[in-house]
């Protein structure tokens, strides 16, 4: 990184001070400690940046703490988006916690959701998912829905026998909420196996990913051409077969041009190449940044 450029990725939307650690430690790595920061170019993607509103803010905030006359702000999907594809055209759908659908095309159009929750109309991500087999499974110990595995299997994964007692020590704070996240590799197992209720979720999961994929494609207008469809964050990248043929299935049906691929890179590379984007950089340097981060 030189010190005519920053390039910033961040995991959670950082306040001031975090953001100007960050960098402060990109100055001094570039050769620059001892003076104030200043870089030709300032691209941050942040994660809930959600809506443009949002991008706007953080925009005059980083403006306003002078690192550079030059900044654009953008939601941390449109940089795994651009990881994975050589150049800014195609659609992400990104899974991890939450779920979110981001599209992008060389004369600057974009495509995006508001990806708030379920007010936008969004359901699918690793907490959500967990939420639903709690549900699921809680149900079919009770009696009031249909009998599955995941009664057995989600309380077992905590060392506890029932739904009862598992429900009783997250409500208890025993076992952590935010040990939910847990629970989602433990659902795709079991619907790996064969369980109606499981594969049901996952089946589900499957179908919003192909939706977004649509849509955002459509607003492009892409689907007619082959444009890449890439797949990331843990619960996409790590590729559990019965969702991934399922949205193949699905995407063949509402775009047969999509051709999907998954994101492994770091995010932090799409967002520097989003930076090479808008100085213009020629392939020399895209090239030198995909080997530095062995993508």
């Amino acid at each position: 990184m030189g010190v005519n450029g920053v390039i910033i990725a961040q995991s959670a939307r950082p306040k001031g001070a975090g953001l100007a650690e960050i960098v402060g430690r990109a100055w001094a790595k570039a050769g620059g400690a001892g003076l104030p920061p200043t870089f030709a170019h300032v691209t941050a993607c942040l994660a809930n940046a959600d809506l443009p509103v949002e991008e706007t803010a953080l925009q005059a905030e980083i403006l306003g703490r002078g690192w550079s006359r030059s900044v654009r702000v953008h939601n941390d999907t449109f940089a795994v988006l651009r990881a994975g594809i050589d150049e800014p055209r195609g659609v992400a759908v990104v899974c991890g916690a939450g779920i979110n659908c981001v599209g992008m095309t060389p004369d600057g159009r974009t495509a995006r959701f508001p990806a708030i929750g379920k007010i936008s109309g969004d359901w699918g991500g690793g907490s959500a998912m967990a939420e639903e087999a709690l549900w699921y499974a809680a149900r079919a110990e009770d009696g009031r829905g249909e009998p599955s595995e995941l009664a057995r299997a989600l309380p077992a994964h905590f060392g506890l026998e029932t739904m009862h007692a598992l429900i009783e020590a997250l409500h208890l704070g025993h076992v952590p909420w935010l040990r939910r996240h847990e629970l989602t590799p433990v659902l795709f197992r079991v619907g790996a196996a064969g369980d109606p209720v499981a594969l049901g979720l996952v089946h589900r999961l499957a179908e919003e990913v192909a939706a977004l994929s649509a849509v955002a494609l459509g607003r492009l207008g892409l689907l007619e051409e082959e444009a890449p469809v890439m797949l990331g964050g843990s619960v996409l990248a790590a590729r559990h077969p019965q969702l991934e043929e399922r949205i193949r299935v699905l995407l063949a049906e509402r775009a047969p041009k999509a051709v999907i691929g998954f994101v492994t890179a770091p995010p932090v590379l799409g967002a520097a190449l989003l930076a090479l984007d808008e100085v213009a950089a020629g392939p020399e340097a895209t090239t030198r940044l995909r080997e530095h981060y062995g993508a």
